[in-house]
């Protein structure tokens, strides 16, 4: 019998990351950059649907890919409506919603849109989204802001961290269902997401400017002084979106979104470049503890991932504010498209739900 293939998409805001898998055993995987010149003249992220989609098609073509043995494309989920964890086949509606931005531009809306094209021009493909950013699991009383007109939201790195939270339950042979973790993203942005039992009841807004502030994210910001800038005069409203996402953080503080940079810099006596990073360290610390106290103390362990985790220095420092609170395991990096594959094998052979978006 001839083996399926699973190809997966992953986009991110400047590089579009896929792979081909023989059921369960990856053939390839490649990461293609996307310089600043390549989507500047873009608008929209939708507008580089075409661009994105070609590339991926030349590539498989370069390698003499069978396209006929794809079973399922599996695309990284984008800003959809709030939704539960799972794996959703792309419908008509999924394709709206992404196109037109409903919860806004962000370049994994992508990778349900290619998912569904190249799906639909192939005779037995099915096309799904795992886990998208918008997965939403809050339990009541973290919804509330402070004011009624604005509602916290769930938008995180839900792909990511649900995998490392069930590959920790995996080592210790137990469910993720049935244990305590506090999981911590760290990246271009930053999520400590309270995992209880299966569910993230409660988790910082990755994307909007909440929590911890990040290479790029300005994270939580003083309320009244934001207000102050935004009417000073000096700035556009998208020039102050922009502060906080896409040039807050350090790139604000430093220049600079790489994070190994701004070690190198501390490392050489840098004595801005050594305050940003110990202050990057002790906000993620301090919202760990405001996870821990979610959970009421109850913690199985503590879960650092993203591709700053591989960074020892932010590990420790993070490590000697938070040891006492639960266990902390690291998985530096991120397998995002393992686990895309994974979800989309266990659809193919019935394992696992198939959810309907609506």
């Amino acid at each position: 019998m001839t083996k399926r293939l699973l190809l997966i998409i992953n986009p991110g805001s400047t590089s579009t990351k896929f792979a081909l898998y023989e059921e369960d055993t990856s053939l390839f995987e490649l990461t293609l950059a996307h310089s600043a010149e390549d989507i500047a003249d873009f608008k929209k992220i939708t507008d580089q649907f075409h661009f994105r989609r070609d590339l991926i098609i030349w590539e498989l073509g370069y390698r003499n890919t069978d396209l006929n043995r794809i079973a399922a494309v599996i695309g990284r989920g984008g800003l959809v409506k709030p939704i539960e964890s799972g794996i959703y086949e792309v419908n008509d509606k999924m394709i709206e919603d992404l196109t037109t931005g409903i919860l806004g531009q962000h370049a994994s809306n992508l990778g349900g849109l290619i998912a569904h094209d190249i799906a639909g021009s192939l005779p037995n493909a099915k096309a799904y989204i795992v886990d998208p950013v918008v997965v939403d699991e809050l339990q009541p009383v973290a919804r509330l802001s402070g004011h009624p007109e604005i509602e916290r939201v769930s938008i995180f790195h839900a792909l990511n961290q649900k995998a490392m939270a069930r590959a920790y339950a995996s080592s210790v042979n137990k469910k993720y269902e049935d244990l305590n973790l506090i999981v911590v993203h760290l990246g271009g942005g930053i999520s400590v997401g309270a995992h209880r039992k299966g569910k993230v009841v409660d988790v910082n807004n990755a994307l909007h400017g909440d929590g911890p502030f990040s290479p790029e994210r300005s994270g939580t910001l003083p309320a009244g002084q934001l207000a102050d800038l935004c009417y000073s005069g000096k700035y556009t409203h998208d020039e102050v979106k922009s502060m906080i996402t896409g040039k807050g953080g350090m790139v604000a503080y430093l220049g600079t979104n790489n994070y190994k940079e701004v070690c190198r810099m501390a490392d050489e006596g840098n004595q801005k470049a050594i305050l940003v990073r110990d202050a990057a360290s002790y906000q993620v610390g301090k919202e760990i503890g405001a996870m821990a106290a979610v959970l009421a103390g109850k913690v199985d362990a503590i879960i650092l991932t993203g591709g700053m985790a591989y960074q020892e220095f932010l590990v420790n420092q993070i490590k000697a504010m938070i040891h006492f609170i639960a266990p902390v395991t690291v998985y530096p990096g991120e397998d995002e498209i393992k686990s895309l594959a994974y979800n989309g094998l266990l659809a193919l052979n019935g394992k696992i739900e198939v959810k309907t978006y609506s």
